[in-house]
């Protein structure tokens, strides 16, 4: 049996990836539920499409929020599965604006280089080592931080694991990750962002792990106020009384990469927030990314290296971490996102300043607002809705996607509309993975089980070059099962969960990481949601989006995708799914 890792052991693959896999059969069926109208009939007449669509739209409407709604509630009774789509939502995830009393953290002061001694700005683990070969004495200081720091609870976790207590899930575990967290805290942003990655990746982390370690907060005592006003002096070329007629003399928050200011330009009176950098960040994180890939070449030797690649985990980290380092990309990615957002006015996306942005200041507009998570208005689900099109546009259209989904970057403002905050962190969607997407939601609807088998590959979900055709029939009684007649409740969770696992011992199955931030990002939404709205379902703004993009997109692949849709395995025009269509695409332009 191939095992997956937990935080402090091995589990089998049925009982980590049933769960991830149920989360992701949950993603797909509420994206395909509403073409394949289970319980939902629509019958064939002689009136026009529009008096047609207007006579079945709130039957259908109805009946597949209740559906969806029903299915959900289904698959929150299985134990795991719920605490997995707990996990996924970011139910825990701590958007706290202040820090926990009595926090410290901890960096690592070092001179800055010349010639060719200078620390790379982007991840290159080669230079990194060679740089800091020639700073022994800063690598001695953070080892001794690290093993300091951590000494207590690695001896807590020897001890339970001694008594044999640290199973995936279990009590001890999590209230081993609980402990964890103040850890992480005090040994600053490298381990403050790998534990957030971590929080996300169900593949990696059982799901209570992953509720506790989202609890985890970033924000930290700030800085003296005076080594960022001489940042800004250094990276600017001006001082900050030349650049603002007023500044706050504190920060308005402080987190473990910058703080923020707000300020007003003296050349126009704009308001803006000033972000500027922690001192050392740069030298800390490099030094704890050196010092962790160090460590996993040494565990490649140990059977740990059969469970996780820490190597590889690191390289996969750590470029985004790199470039959330660099406020000059922060300041492009939001501009870009501006752009893209244009088409969606009652979304706002702050003004970026790149000639008062650098590597370690970034200014951009201060937009008031309340957080969407903690709002009481009446339109919070409406917003909701529009954050589902904002991140489904982001997702198949743009191909730029937000890879930092939490609460607390999503605001109200105080004329009703959605705030989009913080681009440090994005990944682009390839024309592969947008297109790869709708084709596999097609072949779902469709049944075609063998493609879905392509789509898996085509995802990444499947390394390139295993046969799935032996995947077929599990796929069949999977999906099957999922979408028969007679809604979710005739749907047994135990049976598709021993097929889940059926197709995850025979296949190397993996969430990509580009993946589990789509999971997360719908899933915080509909966390957010449904405190509101028990009734939320996200098939009312997924599918129509879909309909929209398929009818109107003259894309080559889409319009094949199109075709596939209505007509299927045959030649057969299906007119009700195309009246389906139809009908969502109304409802997406109204």
């Amino acid at each position: 049996e191939t095992a997956v890792p937990s935080l402090f052991g091995t589990v089998g693959r049925a009982a980590m990836v049933s769960p991830t896999m149920r989360a992701l059969l949950f993603l797909l069926l509420s994206l395909s539920v509403h073409a394949m109208r289970p319980g939902v009939h629509i019958t064939r007449r002689s009136s026009p499409v529009s008096s047609h669509l207007s006579s079945v739209k709130m039957q259908t409407r109805n009946g597949l929020t209740s559906q969806f709604a029903d299915m959900r509630a289904q698959i929150e009774q299985d134990e795991k599965a719920n605490a997995m789509m707990q996990a996924l939502r970011g139910t825990n995830i701590n958007d706290d604006d202040v820090a926990v009393a009595g926090t410290t953290m901890q960096v690592v002061e070092m001179a800055r280089g010349e010639g060719d001694d200078v620390l790379p700005l982007t991840y290159d683990p080669e230079r990194l080592s060679e740089y800091f070969s020639r700073r022994p004495l800063a690598v001695l200081t953070r080892i001794t931080q690290v093993a300091s720091t951590s000494a207590g609870w690695l001896a807590s976790v020897a001890f339970d694991a001694a008594r044999g207590k640290l199973e995936s899930g279990s009590d001890a575990e999590v209230a081993q990750v609980a402990k964890l967290r103040r850890v992480i805290v005090s040994l600053g942003p490298f381990f403050i962002k790998l534990g957030q990655a971590l929080s996300i990746r169900p593949d990696i982390l059982s799901p209570k792990a992953m509720v506790e370690l989202q609890q985890l907060c970033d924000k930290v005592p700030s800085f003296d106020s005076t080594l960022a006003m001489k940042t800004i002096s250094d990276d600017l070329g001006r001082s900050p009384s030349e650049l603002f007629s007023e500044i706050s003399a504190e920060p308005m928050a402080a987190a473990s990469l910058g703080q923020v200011y707000k300020a007003t330009l003296r050349e126009t009176g704009e308001v803006v927030a000033v972000k500027v950098q922690r001192p050392f960040v740069l030298e800390t994180v490099s030094l704890d990314l050196h010092l962790a890939r160090q460590l996993g070449k040494l565990l490649r030797r140990t059977p740990l290296s059969e469970r996780i690649d820490i190597c590889d985990l690191l390289d996969e980290f750590a470029p985004n971490f790199y470039a959330e380092l660099d406020y000059n990309l922060e300041c492009a990615n939001g501009e870009r996102v501006r752009k893209d957002m244009e088409r969606l006015p009652q979304v706002i996306i702050p003004r970026n300043y790149p000639s008062l942005t650098s590597r370690r200041v970034h200014v951009a507009e201060w937009v008031e607002g309340e957080k969407l998570s903690q709002s009481d208005a009446d339109n919070v689900s409406e917003l909701v809705n529009l954050g589902v099109i904002v991140y489904l546009t982001q997702l198949l259209e743009t191909g730029f996607f937000h890879a930092d989904p939490h609460p607390g970057n999503m605001m109200r403002s105080p004329d009703g509309k959605l705030v989009i905050l913080d681009f440090g962190l994005m990944t682009e969607i390839t024309d592969n993975q947008k297109f790869g997407m709708i084709e596999a939601i097609a072949h779902l609807i469709h049944r075609d089980y063998a493609r879905i088998g392509e789509d898996f590959v085509n995802l990444e979900f499947i390394p390139a070059g295993v046969d799935t055709r032996p995947i077929v029939p599990a796929l069949a009684r999977v999906f099957d099962a999922a979408l028969a007649g007679g809604g979710a409740k005739s749907i047994n969770f135990q049976e598709l969960a021993a097929d889940l696992a059926e197709i995850t011992f025979k296949f190397p199955f993996r969430i990509p990481p580009y993946f589990a931030l789509i999971i997360r990002a719908i899933s915080v939404l509909e966390g957010i949601a449904l405190k509101g709205n028990p009734q939320f379902a996200i098939v009312d703004e997924a599918y129509p989006y879909i309909s929209k993009r398929l009818l109107t997109d003259k894309t080559p692949r889409l319009r094949a995708a199109l075709r596939y849709m209505v007509y299927g395995q045959s030649d057969t025009f299906d007119v009700d799914r195309m009246i389906d269509m139809l009908q969502a695409l109304e409802k997406f332009v109204a």
